[in-house]
């Protein structure tokens, strides 16, 4: 048996803040109580099997570049106009890895610093399918 992704889970100094940005970022919702650690989810309790982001404050701010990080697609727009939304919202741009024939993607980071990735929609990826082939790799 396998385990389950539950959280995603953030670290960072003003949690209310920055559950409010991915919520906004997700289009899901900021759930709080008297607990200092917030989550985001697209509902609670959150559909089975989902996971979700849980922001836990901590004193001290990021000091060195992500380990992991998010990628996210957006649903209904462009890569380019998600990455303008994104502008607005607070984020900011480290790289930007666009590509004139329209690939790439965008390296952002939130308003604490941490880095996700902006990709291209699902519609812009059919437009431009070139087929991929991949296989199971169980080798360690």
């Amino acid at each position: 048996m396998a385990s389950s992704l539950r959280n995603i889970t953030v670290d960072c100094t003003d949690a209310p803040a920055l559950a409010r940005f991915w919520a906004e970022v997700l289009g899901w919702n900021v759930y709080s109580d008297d607990d200092p650690e917030v989550l985001v989810a697209p509902a609670f309790p959150p559909p089975a099997g989902a996971a979700t982001l849980l922001f836990i404050p901590v004193p001290e701010p990021r000091t060195v570049k992500n380990r992991v990080h998010l990628d996210v697609q957006p649903s209904d727009r462009t890569r380019d106009e998600e990455v303008e939304r994104l502008l607005a919202l607070g984020a900011t741009v480290v790289e930007d890895h666009r590509t004139a024939d329209g690939l790439g993607w965008v390296w952002m980071a939130d308003p604490a610093g941490n880095d996700f990735c902006v990709e291209r929609s699902a519609e812009e990826r059919k437009a431009a399918a070139r087929p991929q082939t991949y296989r199971i790799t169980t080798e360690g």
